[in-house]
């Protein structure tokens, strides 16, 4: 493969599931460069437990999973996104299984499937395929390996985006770059994909120890990106709740193989909650955990499995119970303390089903897009199953899109020679933050969005956080403007912009819907149920 010009190249920024499938489907016909963590830690694809939904056994059919997929939704899907992930959804796994990704077998002599599938909450059928209670593990383990032998993938780990580049046309052509020193590195791209992630790390309790704050959705919002769904960030019910370690999800499979939800005095209250108890959709279970502590001033709840046989604890969720028992908890014997916890967010940056945002040369895969599929709920494993189809739907079209430049010759001439500038030649020499400083305002920011737009919310609440967030957006653009960029501060800038457009969203929101509830308006608004649309306010542009 002949790297003649950096202006055929396409630039993805992020290493999960979505960035590492799109990178080893797009490769055979265009170079790619891939910027991921040095760290699997960051990211939610390594963390994911349960699986991938798809229609995979001969007693399940399309039909089903796309109606269960609109009810978890809570109206706001868009059926043409729901159809197209569904109807790709068995090409996608017969692909990973050809990558080797080793997902749990069903040993039964009568097994509908040669692997096991197990059913989580919102799902009529057994439809998620797993790897045993760590599928993203084996899934990122299985993606990377492959992509380090690509010889037209270049996985970079050493540097980290800060923004977008753009040309004079307003395409997006690159990103700008520090390395672990603060030096810049501008990397030129004809297309560039975001696969950056979500917005979990927002609030303070989360379900990943290192979860993205929306970077990705910022950065494309700076561009003109048009946003989608913010105010629809879900709650994962059953959070480990340890409030000296680091968070662990305990997964959604563990209630879909018979695990039960208890009062600390061993009240099941999901039998009076919905007729789908525990199976109920993620809002409906978390806001049903958070009612019973506001009404009993716990900290938690109970997940308890203790009743189901030893055997099939280890052999479906030996992750849980190895991890559980590092932590003084046998789940063989004793229930696990839980507690709500900030998972996914299902709004993001606008795009089609191939993956393009509303700016040229821009495209966002996996949790930082939003696509239409989620709605106003996520259906449990709906979520790297729309990381697999929509990368592999947008390699296609980045396979078949012309690499001509739009850009004046002058505008690519400055690319160029920025990206290869040495990196120590482009260096800030103002002073560095102090990181305490930074991580100071994070706090206060993940402080006002936990008490105030969280699980429930009502207009005085949101109407507080939009004033301290407007705060925290012009204390920061003043660390912005007096120190060198850091990667730290890049993020707190994107962070604190993200959670305004967030309550902006929340607040012209007038009824409660899927994961979005409003004490002051609890029911449906009239009408058909529209997505929100929001572009970042001009006085927030860098």
């Amino acid at each position: 493969m002949t790297r003649d010009s950096h202006l055929q190249d396409v630039l993805i920024l992020g290493g999960g599931a979505a960035g590492l499938a799109l990178a080893l489907e797009l490769a055979d016909s265009r170079p790619v460069t891939l910027l991921r963590p040095a760290s699997d830690d960051h990211g939610a694809s390594r963390w994911a437990q349960g699986g991938i939904a798809a229609v995979l056994s001969p007693q399940d059919n399309v039909e089903d999973h796309i109606q269960d997929t609109l009810v978890a939704g809570d109206g706001l899907c868009d059926e043409r996104a729901v159809r197209f992930t569904v109807e790709h959804g068995r090409s996608a796994i017969e692909w990973l299984l050809s990558l080797g990704v080793p997902f749990t077998p069903d040993a039964r002599e009568d097994a509908p499937y040669p692997f096991h599938l197990t059913r989580e909450g919102g799902h009529g059928a057994r439809r998620i395929i797993h790897a045993a209670d760590a599928t993203g593990q084996a899934l990122i383990d299985t993606l990377l390996k492959h992509a380090r032998r690509h010889p037209g993938i270049t996985l970079r780990d050493d540097l980290g985006a800060i923004s977008l580049l753009q040309d004079a046309n307003g395409a997006c052509r690159g990103a700008r770059c520090l390395d672990g020193k603060g030096r810049r590195e501008d990397i030129a791209a004809a297309e560039t994909v975001l696969a950056t992630g979500g917005a979990s790390g927002l609030w303070q309790h989360t379900t990943s120890p290192l979860p993205a704050c929306g970077e990705g959705m910022a950065m494309a919002a700076e561009l003109g990106a048009r946003l989608m769904n913010l105010e629809f960030q879900q709650f994962h019910p059953t959070c480990l709740f340890d409030p000296e370690g680091t968070p662990f999800l305990i997964s959604e499979a563990v209630r879909g193989e018979g695990g039960i939800l208890t009062t600390l005095d061993g009240h099941r209250f999901m039998l009076d909650t919905d007729p789908r108890a525990e199976l109920a959709p993620r809002d409906i279970v978390a806001r049903a955990i958070d009612a019973q502590m506001q009404q009993t001033n716990a900290s938690h709840v109970l997940l308890d499995v203790s009743h189901l046989p030893e055997a099939t604890l280890k052999a479906h969720f030996p992750t849980i119970l190895a991890h559980c028992l590092s932590r003084g908890i046998d789940i063989t014997q004793e229930p696990i303390p839980v507690v709500p916890a900030a998972h996914y967010s299902c709004g993001g940056v606008a795009t089609d089903l191939d993956g393009r945002t509303s700016v040229k040369g821009l495209f966002a895969i996996g949790e930082v897009a939003c696509t239409g599929l989620h709605g106003a709920n996520r259906m449990a494993s709906n979520s790297l199953l729309e990381c697999l189809v929509f990368a592999r739907a947008a390699a296609e079209t980045l396979k078949a899109t012309p690499t001509e430049p739009s850009a004046p010759r002058s505008q690519q001439q400055s690319q160029r020679h920025a990206q290869r500038q040495p990196a120590d030649a482009l260096t800030d020499d103002r002073t560095q933050v102090p990181e305490q400083q930074v991580e100071r305002l994070f706090q206060r920011l993940r402080a006002v969005m936990s008490r105030r737009v969280g699980i429930v919310r009502d207009a005085s609440g949101l109407g507080e956080a939009e004033r301290d967030i407007a705060k925290l957006i012009a204390e920061s653009r003043e660390l912005l403007q007096a120190h060198a960029p850091s990667r730290h501060l890049a993020s707190l800038w994107h962070a604190v912009r993200l959670a305004g457009m967030t309550v902006q969203a929340a607040q012209g929101r007038h009824e409660s819907r899927g994961l979005h509830f409003n004490r002051d308006h609890p029911h449906h608004a009239p009408g058909n149920a529209l997505s929100s649309s929001i572009q970042l306010p001009e006085q927030w542009r860098t």
